[in-house]
């Protein structure tokens, strides 16, 4: 199915935006620009034409322009009124910028100048004219057919003036004329959409962004290809429109996504599949006041949860990883909701967050995902659907990955002496000497009542004596504490999952709180 719509491409060199049309199909965004094609006779370059129009006494020549060279861009021909001189001919088009007069070059002529000298050409006037592909949208011209009453302009008036030529200049010829008609054998032209360029939306991203930064564009996004081949801002009218056209570029991103995983998963064993993967952007670490992000792959695969500045491509790309996790070790943790943008502070109030700063300059939909040693991982997608669906894979990959690992041995000390700590999905926790085996204490997971830690190394664990109903606590030191404080997590929640799976689905944040706008 093939969705087509006009949109504005923004520059923001410039800042003009030009008239586009946006064509999408399951695997590729094309944008089409209009432009005036040969369609028969000869077959010479459409890009410059040269008319000759003979002056009527009603209607003059049938056409108005606008533009010049004080508002920088070439006089265009803004309107063909039907019937009449310029429309008879066949070969001018509304969007045609003219290039010269009667031989004379007016590229950089001004408005007033291009008008005096159609007005005082004679009867005869030959235009040379070249469609302007990129007409600046502030000179709203129609994109339908000739004739105004086909004006699809985005409604407002253009703040330039419009000088209607239908009016006769010092015209010397009383008689009517014979009409400017086109001749048998000269060429026939039409205004087309002809693609541009044309975007594969495998493994592409999108962004609502303005580059890096916390702002975010109104009514508008651009979307990248995996080679950087980059649409431009893609602008819309209504914020409806840029919300239908985000979902659907989004939709069919994510279905070439699964059908990528699908293919990847053919060469992999079980017990390495790919469960989830996808373009989020990070927030660099250090840049609090320039909010700096950039684009990442992430991908939860097997045991692992990987971190890539390019996407795997193929089976040799996943050791190229920027950084591989142990999918038991890390902790996935929401950070912002954004629910629809009006409902965003009844959201912060219901889920109890009381937050000063600037909503404006912070990014919605955020999550983290914390690693060893303390350290995290700050992450933003650009749909509510999609932070959903991030919460769900972890939860999903971590399980699998503690049912099948079974269970994870650490070292640690205590006082001196060299222990091991396992935690282990059928028995719970288990304490040995590293040297003897010997087990030194045992308890099951419902047995663990809290726990406390220096946030460095040593953690007490609170374990209640299941015949005594005392709490008895375990003091330990581990080299690397948050991954043991996040395994134990993990294998924890694996637990209540395998024995509730309704639980586990009544925690999520994103789901409970997120229409997924």
């Amino acid at each position: 199915q093939t969705k087509t719509g006009i949109a504005l491409l923004y520059d923001e060199v410039s800042e003009n935006a030009y008239d586009i049309r946006l064509k999408l199909t399951k695997e590729v965004l094309t944008i089409q620009k209009q432009d005036v094609v040969c369609v028969s006779g000869s077959d010479h370059s459409a890009n410059h034409r040269t008319v000759t129009l003979r002056r009527q006494p009603v209607g003059g020549l049938g056409l108005s322009i606008k533009g010049g060279a004080e508002h920088k861009v070439p006089v265009v021909i803004s309107k063909i009124f039907k019937d009449q001189a310029a429309d008879q001919t066949g070969m001018l088009f509304i969007g045609d910028a003219i290039i010269q007069v009667n031989g004379i070059n007016v590229e950089s002529a001004t408005h007033e100048e291009v008008v005096h000298l159609l007005r005082n050409a004679g009867d005869e006037v030959t235009i040379t004219v070249q469609y302007l592909r990129e007409a600046p949208s502030f000179l709203k011209l129609p994109l339908g057919s000739p004739g105004p009453s086909s004006d699809h302009s985005s409604g407002a008036s253009s703040p330039l003036f419009d000088s209607g030529l239908h009016l006769n200049g010092n015209s010397t010829n009383t008689a009517p004329s014979s009409p400017s008609s086109p001749i048998a054998n000269e060429p026939k032209y039409e205004k087309r959409w002809l693609d541009t360029l044309s975007v594969p939306l495998s493994m592409a991203r999108i962004s609502r962004y303005k580059a890096g930064t916390d702002k975010l564009r109104s009514n508008a996004f651009e979307v990248l290809a995996l080679d950087g081949v980059s649409t431009g801002i893609l602008q819309f009218y209504t914020a409806q429109e840029s919300a239908d056209w985000l979902r659907a570029i989004s939709t069919n991103i994510s279905d070439l996504t699964l059908q990528n995983m699908k293919m990847a998963n053919k060469c992999c064993s079980p017990s390495d599949q790919v469960i989830h993967m996808g373009w989020v952007n990070e927030k660099l670490e250090g840049t609090d006041s320039s909010q700096l992000y950039r684009f990442k792959f992430l991908a939860l695969k097997g045991s692992s949860f990987y971190i890539f500045s390019i996407p795997p491509v193929s089976t040799l790309d996943w050791v190229r990883a920027e950084k591989i996790y142990n999918l038991c070790e890390v902790l996935f943790k929401i950070h912002k909701l954004w629910l629809a943008d009006d409902c965003w502070l009844q959201a912060n109030l219901y889920l109890g967050i009381h937050q000063d700063f600037d909503l404006e300059e912070q990014r919605p939909y955020c999550f983290s995902v914390m690693v060893g040693h303390g350290k995290s991982h700050y992450f933003n997608v650009e749909l509510g659907s999609e932070l959903a669906v991030w919460e769900k894979s972890f939860q999903r990959a971590i399980f699998m990955e503690v049912q099948r690992t079974g269970s994870k041995t650490y070292m640690c000390s205590w006082q001196g002496d060299t222990l091991c700590f396992t935690v282990d999905f059928a028995l719970g926790f288990t304490c040995f000497d590293s040297k003897t085996k010997n087990v030194l204490w045992r308890f099951k997971f419902s047995q663990l009542k809290g726990s406390s830690d220096d946030g460095k190394t040593r953690v007490k664990l609170l374990f209640q004596n299941l015949d005594t109903k005392q709490i008895e606590t375990k003091e330990l030191e581990f080299q690397d504490l948050t991954a043991v404080l996040h395994c134990i997590h993990s294998f924890i929640a694996a637990k209540v999952a395998s024995v509730d799976p309704v639980f586990i689905d009544s925690q999520s944040i994103a789901r409970k709180y997120m229409y997924s706008n």
